[in-house]
Formats: C-alpha cells, sequence, structure tokens
C-alpha cells in the first residue's frame, strides 16, 4: 500500500514500525568522538515528526502551520497537544532528515518490466538574484526547462507504469536528463522517458 492510500492513522503506524526498527541500529553504528552527549528527547517523538512531514507533502496546504496546527491539535493525541508543536516544530524538521531518506528507500515499488524517467527543476533563487546567491553556490548550476531557464538542481525520478516510485537523483541544474544513466540502470531494463529519451542500451526496444 503506498502512502498516499494510508489513512493517517495507518500513516504513522507504519512510521513509527519504522523507526523502532531504525532507531537503535542508527545509533548503534553513529561514529563517537569520545565525549559523553546528551539525547535529550522531545515533547514530539521521531515518528510524529515524520508523520506530519509525509502527510503536510501529500495534501494541498499553501503553508505548514495551519496543517501543523490541525493535525497536531486536531487529530493528534493528547500529549502532543503542547506549545512546542507550533514553536520548536521547525527547529525538530532536521532530526528527522535521515531517517525520512531511510524510510523513503523502504517505500519503492516494485519493477513491472516497464518503467519512466523525467526530471523536474527545483529552483533555488530567481534568475535575477543568481549573481548574489550564497547559499548553495558551489554546487547549484543554471540549467533549461521546457518553461525557461532556472538556477537550482534537477530532481530525476523512475517510476513504473503503476506510478510507484523506483529510484531518483539530484544532480547540478546544468544535468543533462539523458545522462544519468546510474538513475536508469536502477529501473527495469525496458526504460523510456516520458519526454523520449531511451537507455542505450535498450535503444532497440520501445514500450
Amino acid at each position: 500500500m503506498s502512502t498516499e492510500e494510508m489513512s493517517l492513522e495507518d500513516l504513522f503506524c507504519a512510521v513509527d514500525d519504522f523507526c523502532r526498527l531504525f532507531l537503535p541500529d542508527w545509533h548503534r553504528q553513529q561514529l563517537q568522538c569520545g565525549e559523553r552527549k546528551r539525547r535529550r528527547g522531545s515533547r514530539m517523538v521521531l515518528s510524529e515528526i515524520m508523520t506530519i512531514l509525509i502527510h503536510f507533502h501529500q495534501s494541498i496546504t499553501a503553508t505548514s502551520k495551519p496543517s501543523t496546527c490541525s493535525m497536531s491539535v486536531g487529530t493528534w493525541p493528547a500529549p502532543s497537544r503542547s506549545g512546542s508543536v507550533i514553536n520548536r516544530f521547525v527547529a525538530l524538521i532536521p532530526t528527522a532528515l535521515v531517517p525520512l531518506c531511510v524510510y523513503l528507500q523502504t517505500r519503492k515499488g516494485q519493477e513491472t518490466g516497464i518503467s519512466f524517467i523525467d526530471a523536474t527543476s527545483l529552483v533555488v533563487c530567481h534568475n535575477r538574484r543568481i549573481h548574489s546567491h550564497k547559499v548553495f553556490k558551489k554546487i547549484a548550476r543554471r540549467g533549461k526547462t521546457s518553461v525557461g531557464w532556472f538556477y537550482g538542481f534537477k530532481l530525476h525520478l523512475v517510476v513504473n507504469d503503476c506510478g510507484e516510485l523506483l529510484a531518483f537523483q539530484v544532480t547540478p541544474g546544468n544535468t543533462d536528463d539523458r545522462n544519468r544513466y546510474p538513475v536508469w540502470s536502477k529501473a527495469s531494463p525496458v526504460s523510456s522517458s516520458v519526454t523520449g529519451a531511451i537507455s542505450p542500451k535498450n535503444s532497440s526496444r520501445r514500450c
């Protein structure tokens, strides 16, 4: 079952089960610097933070604050209905980055023999502010899509004919979509792009 087909309760249970298995191994494999560090817990557990983030990106809510408020106050269990949900939620988001990346790997679909690859732009700033942009200055690049030029990155996705995610990769904006062979190799042997680009290994086979 995909996350889009899950109810909020089913999504939380799936994420919570993942966290129960992942967190002990993750903490055990982290490198130690020899110093004793505190692991101060928050009122929101990691599975709650991850569930809110996933549910928010699946919703059509324009801003995160109304979504967070409605979930935590309206439908979330009583222990989570505290001011920290609103005031500290943004500060807690970085703690969920690595677990979210690992959880995404567990939600990939099955290969069906037909795969589609496409890319979308991830704009980091307006074109007029390219020269003054500093955050991603060393890794972001200028690129061009069907709607014009942009500055930032490209998100390459591979899905099967059921719309399930098979592989993904983030590259600089000037990367040619047809040169993402590492992404293509993770998909089915019969891979074609919705834009018409065909894997060189299967140029003689078209879906």
